[in-house]
């Protein structure tokens, strides 16, 4: 046996930020190191995302994970032992086939993903290297992402305040990932200020860390975030974009249609796809995350038509799937992909999306989950795998905070010999013009690319 080899698995029932129950696993191996994970879980979840072991019964309301935990240290630890914690191919094939379905329901998800990630981080921490260096390709240098920054919730992850589910800060004009985080601050204590301004509740939290007021409309979060933004001291559209992860599978009826339910709503395909059109017209939205529903092919050609020069990105679209993402390829449907590993269960294949995305030319950003872990691994991730941008949550909450300190202090240890994504990790983005001045809140209603004019809402 080499030092890198698994000797044994520990396993046990732990709690994520939203205090649902997750796995915890630690690896251990022959040299002495060892590696833990705990991992994360999403509320708004796609159908043909890799499936979690829930236990059922009245312990948690079903969510205990009591089954999940025994399968690690049974059945899983007896297949891996004697593996090499550092052959990430072979660990996740054997983890794979062990067991024998397709989405991982038998031994759960969340049972599998706590050992492939734990064993990446026990054989980085066996051969004295950082986890980014471990999982890099050799491709380039260590790539420091730029974030998407969350500010404004709702949907699942605010109770349904408002139908779209995240409002988020992209720092587009910053010169370094330092520099990004202080500005998506900036911009997260300015949409404070300006929801006090008017009235509105400030001290609701979602669940990833960004604000959770109740609004009249979902557009009018958009004025908030751009009104935060000048509070800030920055520029909407030249400083700072928005991306708006629309989450429009949460809302899509059985017929086809969609439900905005804060507005009293019933949208098709096309309106919705509209709507979204005359939103960006009005502000300086730079990516665009599920605009329309898992299977609503027909409504994402559209989409990706009518909102080219943006990021277009999938998540239920994709869920982190090689053959989901080669249809929406083939396709030609979006250009970009959220990579999300619990959602596909081993770290080799979520790296596989990440290297397939890039070769048909598909930006990534690598995204934390709504139920999220003070783990930090995520961070290496996206900097050894390069993947140019990452979407975590907001600056607050300490799950979150994890991630970018992570980030913050790898700038800091690589120095020059670090990259900075910036806003070229966006696909055919360039500045948006800055918008003036925008109108008052309304009570209800409604490579390179120069983006449209950004004006005020009327």
């Amino acid at each position: 046996m080499s030092d890198t080899t698994i000797t044994g698995l520990f396993a046990w029932e732990a709690l994520d930020s939203r205090g649902r129950p997750t796995v915890g696993c630690e690896v251990r191996l022959d040299g002495g190191a060892t590696g833990s994970a705990t991992v994360p879980a999403g509320a708004s979840t796609g159908r043909h995302e890799a499936r979690e072991l829930r236990d059922g019964g009245p312990r948690y309301g079903g969510q205990g994970v009591r089954r999940a935990v025994a399968h690690v240290t049974g059945e899983i630890n007896d297949a891996v032992r004697g593996l090499d914690s550092t052959d990430q191919a072979t660990l996740d094939e054997r983890l794979r086939a062990l067991d024998g379905t397709a989405d991982l329901r038998r031994l759960g998800a969340n049972a599998v993903l706590s050992v492939s990630a734990a064993a990446a981080l026990a054989g980085a921490r066996q051969r004295a290297v950082p986890l980014f260096e471990a999982v890099a390709d050799g491709s380039g240098a260590p790539l420091l992402p730029l974030p998407m920054v969350n500010i404004i919730s709702g949907g699942a992850h605010s109770g349904r305040s408002i139908d779209v589910q995240d409002f988020l800060a992209v720092p587009l004009g910053a010169a370094s990932f330092g520099e990004a985080i202080e500005w998506a601050a900036r911009v997260r204590a300015g949409a404070a200020e300006e929801l006090a301004a008017r009235g509105l509740p400030v001290a609701l939290v979602a669940d990833e860390g960004g604000l959770g007021p109740l609004l009249p409309t979902n557009r009018s979060a958009l004025d908030i975030l751009v009104a935060g933004t000048e509070r800030a001291g920055l520029r909407p559209g030249a400083d700072v974009g928005i991306a708006i992860d629309i989450a429009a599978s949460q809302f899509v009826r059985a017929d086809g249609r969609y439900v905005l339910a804060a507005e009293a709503r019933e949208l098709t395909a096309g309106e919705l796809v509209d709507e979204l059109v005359d939103w960006c017209a009005r502000y300086p939205i730079v990516s665009l995350e599920d605009p329309l529903a898992e299977d609503d092919w027909a409504g994402w050609r559209t989409a990706t038509e009518r909102l080219a020069g943006r990021q277009l990105l999938g998540d239920d679209l994709f869920v982190t799937s090689p053959d989901r993402l080669a249809r929406g390829v083939d396709e030609r449907v979006a250009n970009a992909v959220l990579v999300k590993p619990n959602q596909t269960g081993t770290l080799s294949t979520a790296r596989t999306v990440v290297r397939r995305a890039h070769a048909a030319g598909y930006a990534t950003v690598l995204s934390a989950r709504s139920g999220e872990t003070e783990d930090d691994w995520l961070a290496d991730l996206a900097v050894g795998w390069r993947t140019g941008q990452i979407k975590v949550g907001s600056t607050m909450r300490s799950e979150r905070t994890a991630k970018w300190n992570r980030l913050l202090r790898l700038e800091a240890e690589l120095g020059d010999r670090a990259e900075y994504a910036g806003r070229a990790a966006l696909p055919q983005a360039s500045p948006p013009q800055a918008a003036p001045p925008q109108a008052a809140l309304p009570d209800s209603g409604p490579p390179h690319h120069s983006q449209p004019e950004v004006r005020s809402t009327p």
